[in-house]
């Protein structure tokens, strides 16, 4: 979440975290190193495909091309 700064927040523990930046990224996933600010660590999170899904896409997708004809 982007805040307008500069910004002084306070953590549930009572920690105070100051930044006097003109634009504050503060982290809403709770994966930043730097919590409660954003370091983008949400964006190494990759989400793995269903197996069911995969297979069901591979059945969908003809691969076999022998049916094709070129009249």
């Amino acid at each position: 979440m982007l805040v307008e700064g500069p910004v002084d927040l306070i953590t549930d523990d009572g920690a105070r975290v100051c930044s006097d930046r003109f634009m504050v990224a503060v982290c809403t996933c709770r994966r930043s190193k730097t919590y409660p600010l954003c370091d983008t660590s949400h964006r190494r999170k990759i989400r793995a495909t269903p197996p069911e899904t995969a297979a069901e896409a591979a059945a969908e997708s003809p691969t076999d091309t022998s049916a094709v004809t070129d009249d």
